[in-house]
């Protein structure tokens, strides 16, 4: 998903350097000639960095399994562009068969004329039911009843901690474990036994400043759902933020920067160059970075995003598998690009190297996924994930995101009262929805 990465991290190292770097490392990667008995599945995506070289794997990995299909694999730029590129060539008709898409995205890019609906009867033919599937993920992957997307995992908010912070500050069990909080007096202490073992210096780090941020969202995202609040109406019309809740959540993101707990002046980058260089206990983000903490050398173990207000909601996004429009499908083409979909969700232990969460549920119990450490710690979170409401203006790099980050922003940094973020986000919300979908839903 994500959130704004830093700039030498995930997206912006490989690009489209990596289909051709694919293709130079695997004859399964070469282009399909002329005359050649291959069927071919043109799949779009925007995975860069270890998640790019980990689905270019399991792409090369399908290639030599199922030698009568070829994947012709795109990488496209992360973010708006990608989205963007997916409309034009789904309203054209002119599309690749597959893409990767946010979960959260799928209400705001024309279902059911941008996108196709999924054929459930070769769903089921490949080998995958919805019933193997975390269930809040599977609902969302449908509009109206009708299925639209294949989940893939989920990459929720998690808490990664210093071990050797955290061991000086009495905060591990026998076993080497974060001790578990409850409730706000309980996240309270453990960050001050924190600080109190680091000197003094604010023992929390994540993405709360910078053009652009969408990490004040994330937080207020997972505090806020804890205790049972919504953004909107269930038909997405109207909002139905509750505001005690909503504030309850704001104040201890204030209380955070006021206290010193967290560093109110970290963009995303310097809070993760925080937590990689020892200089914070704890960091707060989504859970892509732990490759590149452990190829940093970082001492550094995960768990589930705090539980603050009830439940262990953490606000999530997900990757799944759409099929853009097409005038004709070809019928042998989309049974292969089943084949395809199956084989990557039924190896998705190999995907959560980098961090997700498989939404295949039976991923769940393999033996290769359980061994990942510390990725399979926090994966009960699969069925608490805190999903965006169903509207275009939603999801992983929309303005929702951006505009929520931008009010509740200064609430951390003690510039702006907590009533007072509420009222900006609730003021860009009112304009979000006033705003017409760019690619409203229309039925085929």
């Amino acid at each position: 998903m994500q959130g704004p990465p830093s700039p030498l991290t995930r997206r912006s190292l490989l690009g489209g350097s990596l289909a051709l770097a694919g293709a130079a490392a695997a004859s399964c990667a070469l282009p399909v000639g002329l005359g050649s008995s291959r069927t071919r599945v043109q799949y779009w995506h925007f995975l860069g960095a270890s998640d790019g070289i980990i689905m270019n794997r399991m792409v090369q990995a399908f290639g030599q399994a199922n030698a009568d299909v070829f994947v012709e694999e795109n990488v496209l730029a992360w973010g708006e562009p990608y989205y963007t590129k997916v409309a034009m060539a789904g309203s054209g008709g002119r599309s690749p068969d597959l893409a990767t898409f946010h979960l959260a995205r799928l209400a705001g890019i024309g279902a059911g004329a941008i996108l196709d609906p999924i054929n459930v009867r070769l769903l089921e033919e490949a080998g995958l039911r919805g019933a193997d599937f975390s269930p809040p993920i599977w609902e969302r992957a449908h509009l109206d009843g009708v299925l639209y997307a294949i989940p893939f995992d989920a990459h929720p908010m998690v808490q990664y901690y210093n071990t050797d912070i955290c061991a000086k500050a009495g905060l591990l069990d026998s076993g080497g474990k974060l001790r578990p909080t409850q409730g706000e007096d309980g996240l309270i202490a453990m960050l001050r036994k924190a600080k109190d073992a680091m000197g003094g210096r604010p023992p929390l780090a994540f993405d709360a400043l910078g053009l652009g941020t969408v990490g004040p969202w994330r937080v207020w995202g997972s505090l806020y759902p804890q205790s049972g609040g919504t953004l909107l109406s269930p038909d997405g019309s109207a909002i139905a933020i509750d505001d005690a809740k909503a504030l309850a959540a704001l104040r201890l993101m204030a209380r955070l920067g006021k206290e010193g707990l967290c560093d109110w002046r970290t963009d995303y980058g310097a809070s993760v160059a925080k937590f990689t260089n020892g200089e914070a206990a704890f960091l707060w983000n989504g859970d892509w970075e732990v490759t590149g903490l452990k190829e940093r050398g970082t001492p550094f173990s995960m768990s589930r995003f705090p539980s603050v207000f009830g439940t262990g909601a953490a606000q999530a996004d997900c990757h799944s598998f759409v099929l853009p429009h097409q005038r004709d499908r070809d019928p042998e083409v989309e049974r292969a690009t089943y084949r395809f979909i199956a084989h990557i969700v039924k190896n998705s232990a190999q995907w959560a190297v980098a961090g997700h969460v498989p939404a295949y549920l039976p991923a769940l119990e393999q033996p290769d996924y359980l061994a990942l450490q510390p990725q399979s710690e926090y994966r009960s979170v699969v069925t608490e994930v805190a999903l965006d409401p169903q509207v275009w203006f939603a999801g992983s790099a929309s303005r929702m995101w951006i505009e929520f980050g931008e009010a509740f922003s200064p609430v951390i940094s003690g510039e702006r009262s907590p009533e007072d973020g509420l009222a900006a986000a609730k003021a860009s919300l009112t304009r979000l929805l006033a705003a017409p979908n760019p690619f409203p839903r229309q039925e085929r």
